[in-house]
């Protein structure tokens, strides 16, 4: 097992290793402490995963009750966070009680965002099952829901008090989810760590634990100078601004891996484009992208993206920020005024709908 340690507004370990989801009751019993386990969760991870947690919460004294959304980013919003709130209110969940959040992405955010706010806080344990989660969400203490404006639009900074990341969860992802995660590890290895950019180069199965603990290891590093993402954080945006206006546009049926990934090549061609990295560094990205069964482009215009990444919550006013690789294991934050982004996204467009290198 791996263990990095998380020194932020809260300090916290994040546990890679196999065995972790029938371990899950020892650490809460440790960690969280409290009498009752609110789990939750989807659909989808309650049939494969939520017996095996709760049956080792129930050993380790723990009553426990469930919350189950459907899977899906759909399931992220206003809706479904209040009623979240008015079962833990009804299953008379105390401060001294605890949350599970158990899945991917999404009822981790939800579940995030509310211990964060139930009785102003109580504590949470993330278990992440995808891989998306496992190396990017579940770490570093955002929470949130999606609004119809836009993504990510309502939530806290509040950090877990543990998270567990078992890699045998990720051997029934069905491929794409599992390739929704590989855009993250791409994405760390662009904008932090170029040797971790080589790792993926080989088969990633084989090495999944010291893949997933180097990019813990990246966020916690970024988190730790930069809780609140007034500043380095907004490096982890790689790909991100033009990847939710993909996604809004989509109406959420291109994954967030896709769109990420697609984000990513538009983002490093317009920075090719401005001279800010070279041709090779844009070709490494793509090439990488496509090994991983992720998609370069989009059918969406630079108007329709303009418009949805205008709500994009890392619009400052009148500016946005924009984070743009320099050369693999690097890139920089570069502000630009909204009026041009427009231009900025056409110009990534029209050089992916070039061939395929």
């Amino acid at each position: 097992m791996i263990t990095v340690n998380v020194e932020a507004s809260k300090a916290y370990k994040v546990h890679i290793g196999a065995g972790l989801l029938e371990q899950a009751g020892e650490y809460a019993r440790e960690i969280l402490g409290g009498e009752k386990a609110a789990i939750v969760t989807d659909d989808t991870v309650d049939r494969l995963y939520a017996e095996k947690v709760e049956a080792s919460l129930r050993t380790h004294g723990y009553e426990v009750v469930k919350f189950v959304i459907d899977s899906g980013e759909a399931s992220k919003n206003a809706e479904n966070y209040i009623a979240l709130l008015n079962f833990l209110a009804r299953q008379k969940v105390t401060r001294s009680d605890c949350v599970i959040a158990l899945g991917g992405g999404v009822p981790g955010d939800l579940a995030g965002f509310a211990a964060a706010t139930f009785l102003r806080g109580i504590a949470y344990m993330q278990i992440p099952t995808t891989l998306l989660a496992m190396v990017d969400s579940s770490v570093g203490g955002k929470t949130a829901i999606d609004l119809d404006a836009g993504k990510n639009l309502a939530g806290a900074f509040y950090q877990p008090n543990v998270v567990l990341c078992d890699p045998t969860a990720l051997h029934t992802l069905l491929p794409q989810v599992f390739a929704d995660g590989c855009a993250e590890v791409i994405k760390y290895g662009v904008i932090l760590d170029a040797e971790l950019f080589e790792w993926l180069k080989q088969p990633i199965q084989p090495q999944i634990e010291r893949v997933i603990a180097r990019c813990v290891q990246l966020k916690r590093d970024v988190v730790m100078q930069d809780e609140q993402d007034h500043g380095v954080r907004q490096l982890l945006n790689f790909g991100h601004t033009i990847g939710h206006a993909i996604e809004a546009n989509s109406h959420f049926m291109i994954s967030h891996g896709s769109a990420v990934a697609i984000g990513m090549c538009i983002a490093a061609e317009a920075a090719a484009k401005q001279g800010l990295c070279s041709e090779q560094c844009v070709l490494e990205i793509e090439q990488m992208v496509t090994r991983y069964h992720l998609p370069v482009q989009t059918e969406y215009t630079a108007d329709q993206l303009c418009r949805a990444a205008l709500s994009d919550k890392k619009r400052n006013g009148s500016s946005i920020n924009l984070i743009l690789p320099e050369r693999i294991g690097h890139c920089c934050i570069r502000k630009i005024p909204v009026e041009e982004l427009q231009n900025f996204i056409e110009a990534g467009i029209s050089a992916r709908r070039k061939p395929c290198r």
